[in-house]
Parts: structure tokens; sequence; C-alpha cells
């Protein structure tokens, strides 16, 4: 059964009004995204993928990303939107987080801007931030959407919403 949306209020997007399939658009919005008090990117030219029920997920450009810090993983997965996934450990000195990062080498031809590009678990990382604002992770680890104060839900993932 569909939950009841949230009504957005002035400067907001209801994540029940984005599509499915998900729409791709770019943003310029400042991304970061830290994990070990590091600094691994920082982002003006990134993408948001917004599907139905899910808060947007930010895709940053390889170039804003201090990829000595990611190593690839031997983690898979397939979107049928997107196509196939590949999977990244983040490590900053002794701390790891693993597969806390991915990417489309190939990506279906509608998600053909986010090729390489990469998105990462908010609730894995130490900080993730869109303008400044603290990010909460999307509930359930499954997904990784990022919430903040511009998108109401409810959001996808959390206990008895699978099935939506």
């Amino acid at each position: 059964m569909r939950p009841q949306p949230i009504p957005p209020q002035p400067g907001q997007e209801s994540v029940w009004d984005y599509p499915r399939p998900p729409r791709l658009e770019p943003t310029s919005e400042w991304v970061e995204v830290i994990f070990n008090d590091q600094r691994i990117a920082k982002s003006q030219s990134c993408y948001r993928v917004l599907e139905t029920s899910h808060p947007p997920v930010y895709y940053i450009p390889p170039a804003d990303i201090q990829l000595q810090y990611l190593q690839p993983s031997p983690r898979t997965s397939f979107c049928e939107f997107k196509g196939s996934a590949r999977y990244w450990t983040v490590q900053v000195g002794s701390q790891t987080a693993v597969d806390a990062a991915w990417s489309y080498p190939d990506p279906s031809p509608a998600f053909l801007p986010i090729r390489d590009y990469l998105a990462f678990y908010p609730g894995r990382m130490q900080e993730c931030r869109v303008e400044g604002e603290l990010v909460q992770p999307q509930p359930g680890g499954f997904y990784g959407g990022w919430i903040t104060a511009k998108v109401v839900g409810p959001f996808k993932g959390g206990p008895g919403s699978w099935g939506w």
C-alpha cells in the first residue's frame, strides 16, 4: 500500500513527485563527502538521480574525488534502469568502509552522463553534505539516497517499505 506523501513546503520537493523510471538531472549544489576527517570529494558538477519514493542520489565526477582513497571491490549489482554497477571501498588511514561507493562504467543510454561518476552511501561515510547541510542517510542501508531539509517523504528503505 502506498503511504501518504508529506506535502512539501515552499522550497521543498516531495520524493513522491519524482518519476519512475528515474530522472537524471545536473545540479550545481556543493556536494561534499568526508571520511576519517579527510575530504574525499567536493564538487559543484554533480548529477542527481530522482526516483519515486527515494531521496536523491548524488553522482560525483571522478575529477572531483580523491581517488587515491578508493579501491575497486569485487561486488557488482544490476539496476534495471542504469545497468551494471561496480563498487568501491573507501580507506583513509586505519579506517575502511567496504562497498561504500558505486559507479556505472557502462550505463544505459539514458544515464550515459554519469558514466564513471561515483555515488556514496552517506551512512558509511563520516559526513556527506549538500550546500553545507549535513545529509541524513536513506533508511535501511540498501539504498543510497541523501536526505536533506529540501526533500520530504516518507522515504523507501525503512521497515515495511519494500513493496512501495
